[in-house]
């Protein structure tokens, strides 16, 4: 079986961090025994290329210097800061177009397999019905909330939907999204860890009880109340650790330097917070390795944007942390609450510093958590299975057709 996997981002160079989880994936269809082809844009005139034995096909759609739409950070928070950026969409809908077009003639591939349907369902639609070749759409949340800010978009997802012959959602909150828009079926396909797991399992912690947070610092990712949390916690006892870097960094190590400016007036301070920057894959190995519980505080942002999945959740669990996160978005599907970690309401840093707190206080409840986690992680996401069940999806819409 041929598939064509269309994105708006896919690593650039051997290297390159960018969308883990796509690479990932398309490693174990491979194993599986699936041909794969990937379609993204040019990235400052990048000519196609190969990475891991799959052929990248780059779509050029403007001048090599504002070829910049595309990775390293989301193209509608590009375009929020750069409204120029949103007359370049025109080029890339209509040379990806064209491109899959040549691509589809010529390689003939059996699924196109198109992320981020909005707008790349719109580049897929000419060569699917051209060739008659069956069309999966894979819906990641982040199309979906566009809706909110731009109406127009709303009848072209729509229709987009109508014209797939299945749909993946990365998480059940996503799925929720899109049979609102569209009363369609929904396969739930989510993704598995990119990290390198068995070289952290077993590792001894100690010191003080340590918290670690790995992500982005933007406002949807709730790292205010987990600072917020610090105050509640003794610092004798306890230690933030608050990994990457992003648009609010500076404002959250304002916030936390101040936190700690009343509290010495107090002399009450709480936990140490430690704001670590962005780390080599070494050196984040040993915050996992020497962490005690991994914490994802994330909340809907005044955009009303949230956790579509929560990848890097999956990933603390195959490295043996017990998990405290928010409940929203699609978190619940990965953390059962009490089951494979503890769930707490959005924006409460007593909450959050109670879950951490009893974690503390009590080793069994750990080990009973980790435990959950994977039998959780067994049953839902292993690659083995999520690529058995993507495939099985691929023979079903190509055996429809024929």
């Amino acid at each position: 079986m041929k598939v064509l996997v269309i994105g708006s981002v896919y690593p650039r160079f051997q290297e390159d961090a960018e969308v883990p989880w796509l690479r990932t994936s398309i490693a174990h269809l491979k194993k599986a025994g699936v041909e794969i082809q990937v379609l993204a844009p040019a990235y400052k005139g990048l000519k196609s290329h190969d990475i891991d034995g799959t052929h990248v096909n780059r779509f050029r759609y403007a001048p090599a210097s504002w070829e910049i739409l595309t990775h390293e950070e989301g193209a509608p928070s590009k375009m929020a800061s750069k409204p120029w950026l949103q007359l370049l969409a025109i080029p890339y809908i209509i040379n990806g177009f064209f491109q899959c077009i040549r691509i589809c003639r010529k390689w003939r591939p059996d699924v196109i397999h198109a992320h981020w349907p909005f707008p790349h369902a719109y580049i897929a639609l000419g060569a699917a019905k051209l060739f008659k070749i069956p069309l999966v759409l894979n819906f990641h949340g982040a199309e979906l909330l566009l809706i909110r800010k731009k109406k127009w978009v709303k009848p072209l997802l729509k229709f987009a939907i109508g014209q797939a012959q299945a749909i993946f959602a990365n998480s059940s909150f996503t799925a929720g999204k899109i049979k609102a828009l569209r009363n369609v079926d929904v396969e739930w396909s989510p993704y598995g860890t990119t990290l390198e797991t068995s070289r952290l399992q077993g590792e001894c912690r100690n010191g003080k009880f340590k918290i670690l947070f790995v992500g982005r610092h933007i406002e949807r990712k709730g790292i205010c109340y987990l600072i917020e949390a610090a105050k509640y916690l003794p610092r004798d006892k306890f230690e933030i650790r608050i990994v990457g870097v992003g648009d609010l960094t500076e404002q959250l190590k304002q916030q936390a330097a101040l936190l700690d400016e009343r509290q010495k007036t107090k002399d009450e301070r709480g936990a140490e917070i430690i704001f670590t920057g962005k780390l080599s894959p070494e050196d984040l190995a040993n915050e996992y390795r020497t962490a005690n519980v991994f914490t994802l505080p994330a909340i809907v942002d005044h955009k009303g944007d949230t956790e579509g999945l929560g990848v890097v959740l999956i990933e603390a669990m195959e490295l043996g942390l017990p998990i405290v996160a928010s409940n929203v978005g699609g978190i619940p599907d990965v953390v059962v609450n009490g089951e494979s970690g503890i769930l707490v309401p959005e924006k409460d840093p007593v909450a959050l510093a109670n879950a951490f707190k009893r974690l503390e206080a009590d080793p069994t409840l750990i080990q009973k958590l980790l435990a959950g986690a994977r039998k959780r992680i067994d049953k839902c996401f292993t690659w083995d299975g999520i690529i058995e069940r993507q495939v099985e999806v691929y023979k079903k819409v190509v055996d429809s057709r024929k």
